[in-house]
């Protein structure tokens, strides 16, 4: 089977999840991660992961939203809201200096809050990077120096090959999303052909970065086919090989959901 690592089903609205979530097991896809975004919407994203046996979720404030008036929570909080048997990672929370629309450092000291956070559950970290790596590099070396190492996984891996290697180096995962398919991503499949096989996944990001050959449309969990395709292809081995690796590496990483 394959897995959807990286997800958005609570931004589709409530009369088509249900099928979304159908045609996505249509397309062989077994297990579904719903990413939060904000503490407002941990509860729709719990309520997600009951009422579909195959969906799981995580928690955690995106770092477009770190500067909101409703308040980065607390390591205490960020545990608190993880206590919940279908939640089975922290996140997604980064750093993105690409739109810059929170301050960088409310986005630094969430992303800092985030990591103690999966340090102290055992739960990964979904790290959104954009336009950060260095930042991201130093925060992750930092903190797993001064407390030592934590679950966690570069999501919808669009940054350069040193992140890649000084994430892989401190026991990280990078998952590939729609834009290892795109034309203008040799540096992206580079650095997927390359990757140790133990450390990568694959996801959508849906609604957003449908892959070719879908690409224009909304994206949704049943295209991460064309993704793991394409990674098969830029590993020069089969989507099966492709299919049982990338789930073994997700089950490894998030051994709540296994």
């Amino acid at each position: 089977m394959l897995i959807d690592s990286h997800c958005h089903l609570d931004y589709f609205g409530d009369g088509e999840v249900e099928a979304v979530v159908s045609r996505a097991r249509e397309a062989g896809i077994g297990r579904l991660v719903t990413i939060g975004t904000r503490v407002g919407q941990a509860a729709r994203v719990k309520a997600l992961t009951e009422r579909f046996p195959d969906v799981w979720g995580t928690v955690g404030v995106h770092p477009h939203n770190a500067g909101e008036p409703e308040g980065m929570p607390t390591v205490e909080e960020l545990v608190a809201l993880a206590d919940h048997p279908r939640i089975i990672g922290i996140g997604e929370a980064g750093l993105d200096y690409f739109y810059d629309t929170a301050p960088r450092e409310a986005q630094q000291e969430g992303f800092r809050r985030h990591i103690r956070a999966a340090r102290i559950t055992g739960l990964p970290l979904c790290i959104h990077a954009r336009e950060a790596d260095a930042d991201i590099l130093a925060i992750l070396r930092e903190e797993a120096e001064a407390g030592g190492a934590f679950p966690f996984l570069l999501h919808c891996f669009s940054s350069g090959a040193e992140l890649a290697r000084g994430a892989v180096a401190l026991g990280g995962y990078l998952s590939f999303s729609g834009i290892l398919t795109f034309p203008k991503s040799p540096e992206i499949r580079a650095i997927a052909a390359e990757a140790p096989a133990d450390r990568i996944m694959v996801e959508t990001d849906s609604p957003y970065l449908a892959p070719v050959p879908v690409r224009g449309k909304r994206c949704e969990p049943a295209y991460v086919a064309h993704t793991a395709r394409v990674l098969a292809e830029t590993r020069g081995t089969t989507q099966a090989e492709i299919e049982a690796l990338t789930s073994d590496n997700f089950f490894r990483l998030f051994r709540k959901a296994a």
